[in-house]
């Protein structure tokens, strides 16, 4: 028996509309953690007569590695663009620490005079190891390979904490991770001054540059984690199942030709 779309789509509603509480709860739960990880994703999405990028959104409740005691847990959101109204209406009564990448549309939340309160910055470690690690691997830069291994011995001094109390984690930090990164911060502004602001390693150390306070958030505070693996983590799923949609759309496309 064949059921029209408008019956299906019917369904789908009134299920939504019922279970409606209970991520009205999941939201309440993870806003209300006192710091968050955020990040987005592209999604196709079916218009009239074409297909169009959307954004699926997810802030992640995650305390473990400072030792909370409460539960991770997942709020997500969809939006057919990426324009800032999202995360200002999605954070609209958030207060704590946002630890996301340099998306600017973040930016209005951490105004000093935003109501309830400004968000604090915290950048994602991974993405500045992402860009230098990229230079070093492929083209193969002496200098962007010594950027990977000084990014490196910040993680490994950082991990030796992941898990404890975040008094804790705050104390080593101070002591054995920030001689390290003030290192780090002395050495790429020494190299970055020796290239040309078209170099694709001074793009790359202008990232972090110009985000350092984001970037050294950690060490004023133990709650804060030295990337935003949580978010992405819990968007993976999503970017797995893009590939198996596009096997699909293909393997339709080519058994139609058959």
């Amino acid at each position: 028996m064949e059921l029209s779309v408008s019956t299906l789509a019917d369904w789908v509603g009134t299920a939504a509309a019922v279970l409606s509480p209970l991520p009205a709860l999941i939201q309440a739960y993870v806003l209300a953690a006192e710091r968050l990880h955020g990040d987005d994703t592209t999604v196709p999405l079916r218009a009239r007569g074409k297909t169009i990028t959307a954004r699926l959104w997810t802030y992640v409740r995650d305390d473990q590695p400072f030792a909370g005691p409460a539960p991770p847990a997942a709020v997500f959101h969809f939006s057919r663009d990426r324009t800032a109204e999202h995360p200002r209406r999605h954070l609209a009564a958030y207060a704590g620490i946002l630890q996301a990448d340099a998306y600017a549309g973040f930016g209005e939340l951490h105004l000093p005079n935003r109501k309830p309160g400004p968000i604090t910055k915290a950048a994602c470690w991974a993405h500045f190891r992402r860009k230098v690690f990229e230079l070093a691997e492929v083209a193969r830069v002496p200098l962007a390979a010594e950027a990977v291994r000084r990014i490196d011995r910040v993680f490994d001094a950082d991990r030796a904490v992941n898990g404890c109390p975040a008094a804790d984690r705050l104390q080593h930090r101070r002591s054995i991770v920030a001689p390290l990164v003030a290192d780090l911060h002395a050495w790429t502004l020494e190299t970055r001054s020796r290239l040309s602001r078209h170099n694709d390693l001074a793009k790359a150390l202008d990232y972090a540059l110009k985000r350092w306070a984001a970037f050294t958030q950690f060490l004023s505070d133990g709650r804060i984690c030295l990337t935003n693996n949580a978010a992405e983590r819990a968007l993976r799923g999503v970017a797995l199942s893009r590939k198996a949609w596009l096997l699909q759309a293909v393997t339709a496309a080519e058994n139609g030709l058959r």
